[in-house]
């Protein structure tokens, strides 16, 4: 399970709103991510995830990154616990 604190006024970097857009939400690309690229080497996940996390600047760590890797290659569920300061 990964760990993220993010502020209220930026949840939407996280999470689709309605009412502002920044990008494509984190939990849009990780979603496509594993809709596409399930069984693929974690190591050729890892880029896209990063990318998709520095395009919604999130700063999640490298292990985050790899253990969301890991979950979306096997299709095993992945849970973020999220704190919104």
């Amino acid at each position: 399970m990964g760990e993220i604190s993010v502020k209220g006024q930026d949840l939407n970097r996280l999470l689709a709103d309605s009412t502002k857009r920044y990008g494509t939400p984190y939990h849009q690309a990780f979603a496509e991510l594993a809709a596409t690229h399930r069984g693929r080497p974690p190591a050729e996940i890892v880029p896209l995830l990063r990318a998709a996390a520095d395009q919604a600047l999130l700063g999640f760590t490298g292990a985050d990154l790899r253990e969301q890797a890991e979950a979306i290659s096997t299709g095993r569920p992945y849970t973020l616990r999220v704190t919104v300061t």
